[in-house]
Parts: structure tokens; C-alpha cells; sequence
């Protein structure tokens, strides 16, 4: 691994948590994200829900994860609550993150504008919430990889330059 980042994916999903449905979006951005060189470790997968999100989150910064992705739980179904656990731990919000996922998404899919997706600071870490289907989860990793070092630099004092 070329940057040694280590970072953390996370599926959100009642149906991958009880074994009912395999991980296919968590597991493309852990697979995206290990070949840029970043050190992923196995992907984590909790049920819906802000509570078990904000939890599985925590443990991820405070298990030194300086780049997390969730996956799952951002849209408008009564359990979709990503975003809800997410801003629990969020010091700072990134704004322009989740804007960039739905307007890129939006073209190829019009429902990706219902997406309630966050991207934010917590600590020293980045934390990104992505779309739970492959292609959103690829898209994540998409327009994330180009700021992780810049952003991660910042949180450790760097100049702006």
C-alpha cells in the first residue's frame, strides 16, 4: 500500500447484517480503495439505524481511521438513517462532498437527488456517506480520492497550499 492511509468501510443494511442479501456496495469500495493504496481493512456491516451508524463510526476514528466510507442508509426509507448517526459525529460538515455525489450521480439516475448523504470531519478523519448500490459506492470513492490527502493535511495543521 502506497499511502498507508488506513481507512474503514462501513455497509449500512438491515438485510447484509442478517445474512439475508451479500455486500456488493461496501465490498466495491473497500476493492476501490485498496487498489489506490489505501490500507482497508474488512468491510464492517451494521443494521440501519442512527444508533448502530453513530456507534460503528465512533469506533472507526477511534480505532485510528483516518478515512471512512459509509455505504447504505441515506435515502428516504423509514430506517435510512445514515445521515442521522453520521452529523452524531461529524465536527465539521463538507457540504460540497454529498452535492458532488448526487449531482454526479443525478444524470445517470434522477433518484440520487433523495439521497441524504453527509461528508464531513471527525477528529482527523474524513467521513463520507455514499449511496448503498455499487456504482454509488464507486462514485464515492470517485470524487473522494482526489481530496483525501489535501483534506487530511489540513486536519493535521498543513498549509493550504
Amino acid at each position: 500500500m502506497q499511502n498507508g492511509i488506513r481507512t474503514v468501510v462501513i455497509t449500512v443494511s438491515d438485510r447484509c447484517a442478517s445474512g439475508e442479501r451479500e455486500d456488493v456496495s461496501g465490498a466495491r469500495a473497500a476493492a476501490l480503495l485498496a487498489e489506490a493504496g489505501y490500507d482497508v481493512g474488512p468491510v464492517q456491516v451494521v443494521p440501519d439505524g442512527a444508533d448502530a451508524v453513530e456507534a460503528a463510526l465512533r469506533g472507526a476514528v477511534d480505532g485510528g481511521a483516518r478515512l471512512v466510507l459509509t455505504s447504505g442508509g441515506t435515502g428516504i426509507s423509514p430506517r435510512d438513517r445514515t445521515p442521522e448517526g453520521t452529523a452524531r459525529v461529524l465536527d465539521r460538515e463538507l457540504p460540497g462532498i454529498g452535492e458532488e455525489l448526487r449531482r454526479r450521480d443525478a444524470a445517470a439516475m434522477p433518484t440520487a437527488l433523495l439521497s441524504r448523504g453527509l461528508a464531513g470531519t471527525s477528529g482527523r478523519a474524513l467521513v463520507v456517506n455514499a449511496p448503498g448500490s455499487p456504482g454509488g459506492a464507486a462514485s464515492a470513492v470517485a470524487v473522494v480520492l482526489p481530496l483525501v490527502t489535501h483534506v487530511l493535511s489540513q486536519l493535521d495543521g498543513g498549509d493550504h497550499g
